[in-house]
């Protein structure tokens, strides 16, 4: 036997997400970011669904992931957002992002050798603190232009804090992001693509709907937004990804018996325990110990004592006739009851991306197309 994880990838759900963003963003174009192998739902199946919905671009974070896509058969533009190799850029005929003169230099250098014309997008740090041209980011995007073998197709800036509430800041980068746009039309540059909106963005910000749009969570079901999820379902988004596993045993413990490492908890009665076969080994933190509840048969059984390396406890003792053969569910709904990746965010004080990259990682996948 191995682990009992597994993943369900709702293709439906996917395109149904991927049409909201069209609708959210007035049609323009989309560059849906699949990084991180699709957050965790696995690029190749993804971005083929995003391609043939419509992407303009797919958007990724490393060359070695864009090459992944190339021998799926994926032939949609690829943006790649960081230090991308260069022998992999004209390779894989890929977009790069660049943030500094240097890396625009080698990629200028190696375009002219191979008697090429590189499009690449130039991102500038608005307020994020992390890549991009600073300062008068103006002269450095001029300057890049001026050499002789790239193309400046795009300029993007990327949000630091548009999911809260408080969104004062988010409105100084975009007015940031639109000065350099206006800055750079009178310097006689005009690339054909702006790009700020990330899924924050797309959802609350339409101010920020430059020539582009770049949504990641929001393709895979969930909000970014501090106010959390109630706007996901004001806008029907669709989670992709469900999460099950099964049991490796269940078993009666007699009243007062510890459960797991460290005793942190005891059977108040005769208990019926049930083992899963999945632990933090899994990408189920162990910040889930006494804290989080699985489905079975419809109803809510609570994680209890410390969740092992591959092994997790709960408590079936309210769940009448619960079975070994019984599907266990991690996100998803059974019998009306529903968990989210977001629901286990709360508890671990994280962000549903960091669960669904946890989880969607070592879990067999499987496809749903209904």
């Amino acid at each position: 036997m191995s682990s009992g994880l597994r993943a369900g990838i709702d293709l439906p759900a996917l395109s149904h997400n991927f049409q909201v963003v069209r609708r959210f963003a007035h049609n323009l174009p989309v560059i849906a970011v699949v990084k991180a192998d699709a957050y965790g739902h696995g690029a190749p199946e993804v971005a083929g669904t995003l391609a043939a919905e419509g992407a303009a671009w797919l958007g990724v974070a490393y060359a070695d992931e864009a090459a992944q896509l190339r021998e799926e058969g994926i032939t949609a533009p690829i943006l790649v957002f960081f230090d991308p190799d260069v022998d992999a850029v004209f390779q894989d005929n890929l977009t790069p992002v660049v943030f500094d003169l240097p890396k625009a230099e080698a990629l200028s250098r190696e375009a002219e050798r191979r008697g090429r014309m590189l499009r690449i997008h130039v991102k500038v740090d608005t307020g994020m603190g992390r890549l991009g041209l600073q300062g008068d980011a103006k002269d450095g995007i001029l300057r890049i232009a001026g050499l002789s073998a790239l193309e400046v197709e795009g300029v993007m800036s990327h949000f630091s804090e548009a999911d809260l509430c408080d969104q004062s800041f988010a409105a100084f980068q975009i007015e940031q992001f639109r000065s350099l746009r206006e800055s750079l039309a009178v310097s006689g540059l005009r690339p054909r693509c702006f790009h700020i909106a990330n899924s924050s963005a797309v959802m609350s910000r339409p101010d920020a709907l430059f020539d582009a749009v770049r949504p990641g969570i929001m393709l895979y079901g969930y909000s970014p937004l501090e106010s959390g999820d109630a706007l996901s379902e004001t806008i029907a988004l669709k989670p992709v990804m469900s999460v099950t596993t099964r049991f490796v045993s269940i078993r009666t413990v007699e009243a007062g018996k510890p459960i797991s490492y460290g005793r942190t908890w005891h059977t108040t009665r005769r208990s019926v325990i049930g083992v899963l076969a999945t632990g933090y080994a899994d990408g189920f933190f162990r910040r889930f110990s006494n804290n989080g509840e699985v489905l079975v048969r419809g109803k809510r059984a609570p994680v209890v004592g410390r969740v092992c390396m591959d092994l997790t406890m709960v408590d079936l003792t309210d769940i009448a006739g619960a079975d070994e053969s019984d599907e266990v569910v991690i996100i998803g709904t059974q019998g009306g009851q529903t968990i989210t990746a977001s629901d286990w965010a709360g508890r671990a004080g994280t962000i549903p991306y960091e669960i669904l990259l946890a989880l969607g990682r070592r879990a067999k996948r499987h496809i749903v197309l209904t």
